[in-house]
């Protein structure tokens, strides 16, 4: 389903290109095709090898970006960002990318995840001096670099890197050349691709197939990646350590013609089905997924269990974002407005519904009840995760354990409260053995178990947990 209804949203999604004329129009289809990660607000930032320039505002790619603004983006590279709010909240300020001008240079930065320490960090910079004119935790970076007493940009960057902790994947533009950076633990996607002559970073492999670009390979945890118009060359500026790709990434976030690690994610979701009918064996008529992200898991299922799969629910594709609804009764509406039971498929019939995950119940509740009041004799829920038990530090908008229904209530209660015949969620084992990852993912929302250290803003800002 659209992250908006959910409750379960992914911070944001990141695509750069250097060294093409159509810098901007490039990244304009490339962020368009990364709209699913977020879509509160956009921005965009062009180089033509002298200065930096950028457009951003709040709304979506096609809002943003009109034929006017676009004929100011010339040049021959950009970076460009799609968001929803988590860490800093909303606001035009805190649309990325961020721009920073100065006597010694322009830069601009964008970045996909959250750090768990900028809160530390803030307080560290603000008592040497520094202003924040943004509460993002982005910015950090960008003070963090400024500071850093170093002649050169890499090495500054490099240092500044050495002092942030939490899942991110980092561009960083410049007149003169594109710095492209992943956390050590390898928490967020992020890819290299090639465009002629020209290089290309995305979030998702999704955005090289929109674009035209070859996909060449993956960024390295703890890399840093620098592209001028001499090519690109790799450095490493911490080493790899406990690799831990966001479960959620393959489970829901991104879209099922991306590729993670070598792993294509619609047969990761097929995966995630099979392996569930292997651990929930229902007696049922038809299995239908919850849209979007739902749906290769349900054939899956489906392919497994012998039970047919139909399109039991349909999503509205022109309804407008539920989150600018000020109440939570509106927003129950607006999923009922953004999806429709089909009658014909569901009535008489045993349903077998087949969604990713329950964060907070209210959207899964409000479904149940659409298929049973189109008829659905019986309505059996499965979930191809575990429960979410525990909020996300990282870039998830699950902070506290209060907000998730499965860290107050056990599994029996979730089920009398979203009104199923029955529930059953994926093992944690069953959904590693079906994505299949050779290296780790994290799996901190469902065991508790971080990879990183966390720093509770609520704590003193050198206290950590």
């Amino acid at each position: 389903m659209l992250a908006e209804i959910r409750g379960l949203n992914e911070e944001c999604g990141v695509f750069g290109i250097w060294g093409h004329q159509d810098a901007s129009q490039i990244t304009y289809y490339g962020l368009h095709s990364l709209q699913h990660r977020g879509q509160e607000g956009t921005g965009m930032v062009v180089t033509d090898g002298k200065k930096l320039k950028g457009i951003k505002g709040e709304g979506l790619v096609t809002e943003i970006f009109t034929a006017d603004a676009m004929k100011e983006l010339e040049g021959k590279a950009a970076i460009g960002h799609v968001r929803y709010a988590t860490a800093g909240g909303g606001g035009y300020e805190n649309v990325q990318p961020l721009l920073f001008n100065s006597q010694s240079g322009s830069l601009a930065l964008c970045h996909n995840g959250n750090l768990v320490n900028a809160t530390a960090l803030k307080h560290q910079l603000e008592g040497q001096g520094s202003i924040f004119q943004t509460s993002s935790d982005t910015e950090v970076l960008a003070h963090l670099i400024k500071r850093a007493g170093f002649s050169s940009l890499k090495d500054r960057v490099k240092n500044a890197l050495s002092m942030i902790k939490g899942a991110y994947a980092f561009l960083i533009m410049t007149e003169t050349e594109l710095m492209v950076a992943l956390d050590p633990n390898g928490m967020r996607p992020l890819s290299l691709g090639k465009i002629g002559d020209a290089y290309a970073v995305a979030s998702e492999t999704c955005a090289f197939d929109v674009v035209g670009a070859e996909y060449i390979r993956d960024i390295l945890p703890g890399e840093l990646l620098i592209i001028d118009d001499n090519g690109f060359r790799s450095e490493m500026f911490a080493m790899a350590s406990n690799i831990a790709m966001c479960t959620m990434e393959y489970v829901y976030f991104s879209r099922p013609d991306s590729n993670i690690n070598g792993i294509n994610v619609h047969t990761a979701r097929k995966n995630l089905g099979k392996q569930l009918a292997f651990e929930a064996p229902i007696e049922g008529d038809v299995v239908t997924g919850v849209p979007d992200s739902s749906i290769s898991v349900a054939i899956g299922y489906a392919e497994a269990s012998g039970i047919p799969y139909e399109m039991g629910l349909i999503k509205n594709r022109y309804v407008g974002r539920t989150f600018i609804q000020p109440s939570q009764s509106l927003r129950e509406q607006g999923v009922k407005m953004k999806l429709s039971p089909v009658r014909g498929v569901v009535e008489g019939k045993r349903v077998i519904m087949v969604d990713d995950s329950i964060v907070r119940g209210t959207t899964s509740r409000r479904i149940v009840t659409m298929l049973k009041e189109a008829g659905a004799t019986e309505v059996h829920v499965l979930i191809s995760s575990p429960p979410i038990k525990n909020p996300c530090f990282y870039g998830i908008d699950t902070s506290t354990k209060e907000e998730l229904i499965a860290g107050n209530n056990s599994v029996e209660e979730i089920r009398e409260i979203i009104g199923a015949d029955t529930l059953t969620f994926l093992s944690t084992e069953g959904m590693v053995k079906a994505i299949g990852r050779k290296d780790g993912q994290c799996l901190a929302c469902f065991t508790g178990q971080y990879p990183t250290e966390i720093y509770p803003s609520t704590l003193h800002p050198y206290e950590k947990v």
